[in-house]
């Protein structure tokens, strides 16, 4: 585990070293995340969705993440108010806060810990984030950013079906009922173990620390809602239902990732802040390995 643990932290100084040496086009995580989310992505779903053994527990993963955006949404509206904060101020906190990093971190930290056999369940709560992020995500993002503040379903759908990690997972889950992809395995776990070394490795080429002494108030409350809080309600959830087992350790490790980097391009797409919410993801992937650690033992000694 400690190995995998640091070879995770390679990856990602790595990156960041090809970025603070110029050695690398400035826009070279762009083509990297394109082969992640349209090959890598669905490979995964391919490989272990026809796997997965469908129980009435399977629902708390997808149950539990929609809450831990909800649940976001009430605790920013809160917040924001209480210190005045502008819309767009608040969209961006409901942006960086309620939405995980479930695949580019989660998946790497999850083969780390749990091993790669439980990724089933971290791909549930994974195309259950991007549902989230999709809807409920793009609202607040068009409230806070655009000027009419509307938005259209016909936008959302199209998002959502057009969106290749979901396109894939729906197929898996289809296709397997009539195909047996047993001959495919080898192709799509070659595929599929690209994403961990290629995502980290994005992450790093991303990162920014740049002036972040004076937003450090917002960028505080928003970690504390996602490495903290988050995971501590999916943990009363699962306690409060009697979920156990690996359903419960993978749902609640999942809602304790960092930021998902997606929020950055939805932030600059609708104008919220860029600067605040790339911080944040910067951060958040740092203060989110010691944290999720410290969730490791905490989900073992209850689960």
């Amino acid at each position: 585990m400690m190995v995998n643990f640091v070879l995770i932290a390679v990856c990602i100084i790595t990156g960041m070293v090809f970025k603070a040496t110029k050695s690398i086009h400035p826009d070279a995580h762009k083509g990297i995340n394109t082969w992640i989310l349209c090959l890598a992505l669905p490979a995964v779903s391919f490989k272990y969705l026809p796997k997965i053994k469908w129980t009435t527990e399977m629902l708390f993963p997808i149950v539990a993440t929609l809450l831990v955006s909800v649940f976001c949404f009430f605790f920013m509206m809160f917040y924001s108010k209480s210190k005045g904060y502008s819309r767009r101020s608040r969209s961006t906190l409901e942006l960086t806060s309620g939405y995980s990093n479930t695949s580019f971190i989660g998946f790497p930290l999850i083969s780390a810990f749990y091993g790669e056999s439980l990724l089933s369940i971290a791909i549930i709560c994974d195309q259950t984030m991007f549902f989230a992020l999709s809807t409920l995500g793009i609202i607040a993002a068009v409230k806070g950013g655009s000027r009419s503040r509307k938005v259209s379903a016909k936008f959302i759908l199209k998002r959502l079906i057009t969106f290749p990690p979901l396109i894939g997972c729906v197929a898996a889950l289809i296709l397997s009922q009539f195909i047996d992809f047993t001959l495919a395995e080898p192709f799509f776990d070659k595929l599929a173990a690209t994403i961990s070394p290629l995502a980290l490795f994005s992450v790093g080429l991303q990162l920014k620390f740049n002036g972040w002494k004076k937003l450090i108030p917002q960028m505080s409350v928003s970690m504390l809602y996602k490495l903290i809080l988050a995971p501590a309600i999916v943990l009363g959830l699962a306690m409060l239902f009697n979920i156990k087992g690996d359903v419960a350790k993978i749902t609640v490790f999942e809602a304790a990732m960092p930021t998902v980097v997606t929020s950055s391009i939805i932030a600059e797409q609708f104008r919220l802040n860029t600067k605040l919410t790339n911080l944040i993801i910067g951060f958040s992937i740092i203060v989110g390995f010691l944290t999720s650690a410290v969730w490791y033992h905490v989900i073992e000694l209850l689960f």
